[in-house]
């Protein structure tokens, strides 16, 4: 994933996901901009993950993603970057405005479409269920 504007000083060496998730270096016009439309190939949606549920606080918080990515590409990056154990079965919830959990095939573009607010979508994760 990519982050934006503020959190762009934050060293690559905590950040285990260094794969094509992150940004490349110097494309941050669209993700500054907020999502835009579905005609351009590289379109991304800004967005916000809060922590709920006794999950760890993120250093980072604001982040970008391609429209066609899915909810189910965010839940498996917050799973390596909190370094959950998956032999363990550790569960990792993601909620839309604090009331839902989104289908893991749902695209971020569609959810950014139907819930967020002043060009940015907020998305709370926790380790247990918390709301739904």
């Amino acid at each position: 994933m990519s982050t934006v504007e503020d959190n762009e000083n934050e060293s690559p060496s905590t950040d285990p996901s260094n794969s094509a998730v992150n940004k490349e270096e110097g494309d941050t016009s669209s993700a500054r901009s907020g999502p835009s439309n579905d005609s351009e190939g590289g379109a991304k949606v800004v967005f916000l993950l809060k922590a709920a549920g006794g999950a760890p606080i993120l250093k980072k918080k604001k982040w970008a993603l391609p429209r066609t990515k899915t909810i189910g590409h965010i839940v498996e990056f917050l799973k390596k970057y909190m370094q959950l154990d998956a032999q363990q079965q550790q569960q990792l919830f993601l909620y839309v405005n604090q009331a839902f959990a989104p289908a893991l095939d749902t695209t971020i573009g569609s959810v950014n479409d139907s819930f967020s607010s002043e060009g940015t979508l907020v998305l709370h994760y926790s380790l247990t269920q918390a709301w739904g």
